[in-house]
């Protein structure tokens, strides 16, 4: 394999870990399914901010079919991946290494790739490690993960509360991570959040490609009304706009975590108080009302795990009274749960 790489590459994007755009050249005449292709580093900060992707003096490549079977670019050797769209397995046939590759058109990937230059590294969201230009399509390479959530769910049916404590915990952070920079992720459901490990107790979002990024972090009105209808806020169902952005990615944990912990999208019998306290803040029709991601990760259930025996006895104690959703009124007692 002919690789060539420009004298001083720029590298970036995530956890400290070596990144750059690359040019493919296809002066080689390859075999259709395994082409010889030389790479040529670029520049990853004028890619993503407006570059041209294509060059005069630098023949375009054929570049495998993503509808097809197994093909292979620059070091890659590309697996589709029948249940994801648009992504592949990628093993780097040099390093042996495994990721995950999301391809995208040519005309739309520096719009999808914009948050990466933006937000800062963080464990809890998947960070570009490579990305390679073909003549049609970007070849935009992740880690590898170990599954969503979605399949998850469906599989275990029912999570106990700790273990869902743990997975929703990590789901906020990321949320948080996020706004703090700036960056709404509008369609959150559980397949955009998968485990970093094979235990599957390590849970990061799994691409920024329909996040947001506000022009001013302090401005997040939006207009726009799309979303999955079994996640997605009151306010945009009803068409109410503008909205907060940011609140309305609030209501989404709340669906998520009534999933994660029986599998369909209403309040769980049997949770623990807090827990219980922790939706109902979240489940608030008027989004102001609805507790910020920082305030969500500040709540008691995360720093008090129920107990099984606390478990069981809620499910023997709930009351109608706690089953009615809290007033909320931060100015009046400064306490902004239960």
């Amino acid at each position: 394999m002919n690789l060539q790489w420009s004298s001083s590459p720029v590298t970036c994007l995530r956890y400290g870990r070596p990144a750059a755009h690359k040019r493919l050249d296809s002066d080689d005449r390859p075999p259709a399914k395994c082409p010889r292709l030389s790479i040529e580093a670029g520049d990853t900060h004028s890619l993503i901010y407006g570059s041209s992707p294509t060059s005069p003096t630098t023949p375009n490549p054929r570049t495998p079919n993503p509808h097809q079977g197994p093909s292979r670019i620059g070091p890659f050797l590309l697996l589709p991946l029948s249940e994801r769209e648009s992504t592949h397995s990628a093993i780097n046939t040099d390093s042996g290494e495994e990721l995950l590759c999301k391809v995208y058109d040519m005309g739309v990937y520096q719009e999808k790739i914009r948050a990466y230059g933006i937000l800062p590294a963080h464990r809890n969201v998947a960070g570009i490690r490579d990305i390679i230009l073909g003549e049609r399509k970007a070849y935009v390479f992740l880690d590898k993960d170990f599954g969503d959530m979605h399949t998850l769910v469906k599989s275990c049916r029912r999570l106990d509360e700790e273990q869902a404590c743990r997975l929703f915990q990590q789901v906020a952070l990321a949320v948080k991570h996020c706004h703090q920079n700036g960056i709404v992720l509008g369609d959150l459901k559980l397949r955009k959040f998968v485990f970093a490990d094979e235990k599957r107790t390590q849970v990061r979002l799994e691409s920024l490609e329909d996040c947001r990024v506000l022009e001013n972090p302090k401005n997040d009105s939006m207009s726009d009304t799309h979303g999955c209808p079994a996640y997605v806020s009151p306010e945009i169902l009803s068409g109410s706009t503008p909205y907060s952005g940011k609140m309305a990615d609030m209501w989404n944990p709340a669906t998520l975590f009534s999933k994660i912990r029986r599998g369909q999208c209403c309040v769980p019998e049997g949770l623990s108080p807090k827990a219980k306290c922790l939706l109902q803040s979240l489940l608030r029709r008027e989004p102001s009302e609805r507790l910020t991601a920082a305030e969500l990760l500040a709540h008691p259930w995360f720093h008090q795990p129920p107990s099984l025996q606390e478990v069981l006895s809620t499910e023997q104690e709930v009351s109608s009274a706690e089953q009615t959703v809290p007033t909320f009124d931060v100015e009046r007692d400064n306490d902004p749960f239960c």
